[in-house]
């Protein structure tokens, strides 16, 4: 389901990201979710690859941080 604000993502995204980078994974995963609505039983799957992919577009991991390209 989407997600409201950057505070209701799940544990393992909020926890390690940024805020910038929370709210490109929110965006994302929102849009995904509407954009694969034709795909119920993967939406979520897909939804939540599209966002990482949308962070790794702008941030690396370096250590246990998210860090800006």
């Amino acid at each position: 389901m989407p997600y409201a604000t950057e505070k209701d993502l799940p544990p393992s995204v909020g926890a390690h990201l940024p805020l910038h980078a929370r709210e490109i994974y929110r965006a994302a995963f929102n849009s995904a979710w509407e954009e694969y609505a034709d795909r119920d039983e993967r939406r979520e799957e897909i939804a939540h690859r599209v966002a990482w992919g949308a962070v790794k577009r702008l941030y690396r991991k370096r250590g246990k941080d998210w860090v800006p390209l």
